[in-house]
């Protein structure tokens, strides 16, 4: 097994440290397998993650300033596809990570009627494997990057799209 992390969305998405873990043997078998590929790791990014975080307290007190600035927008989101869509609709309620998991009947649809809404969304199946999902149900929502204002907006859009389609499919 090899196990994969990356503090990409920790710091600053495209320049985060990645590292895996595995037994001896595999770690062997990687480096020998990849040390082509690169002429050895960004020094220079490694520091500036060193000399950011310091120490497991320093990640931890960065964790807590990431949780303050998007818990209120997972909250939002969560009140209002629980006002909006209750009994028509599930989501997922992380306790940490960056996407809700939306399933309503129909995803592509709605997610095409919130795009001519000039909704963003990825697109529908996007967490299944080639993008398929068979059922035509997930949506992937990510809430870190809007202001909360703006976060309102869509996902009160997103809701009536759901609501449109459902009443449209009868």
């Amino acid at each position: 097994m090899f196990v994969y992390a990356s503090t990409s969305k920790v710091t600053l998405a495209g320049s985060g440290v990645s590292f895996f873990g595995s037994s001896p043997a595999n770690v062997k078998w990687f480096l020998g397998n990849t040390s082509k590929q690169s002429i050895g790791p960004d020094k220079i990014n490694q520091l500036r993650h060193v000399e950011f975080l310091r120490d497991p307290a320093g990640v931890e007190a960065h964790m807590r300033r990431h949780a303050e600035l998007i818990g209120p927008k997972f909250e939002l989101v969560d009140k209002v596809l629980s006002e909006r869509l209750s009994g028509l609709a599930t989501w997922t309620s992380p306790k940490g990570g960056y996407f809700i998991s939306l399933e309503v009947p129909h995803a592509a649809e709605v997610v095409a009627k919130a795009k001519a809404a000039g909704i963003a969304l990825t697109p529908a199946g996007a967490t299944h494997p080639y993008g398929k999902d068979p059922d035509d149900r997930t949506i992937r929502i990510a809430p870190t990057f809007p202001e909360l204002d703006e976060l309102e907006q869509a996902i009160e859009g997103l809701a009536v799209c759901v609501r449109l389609v459902a009443e449209e499919r009868g």
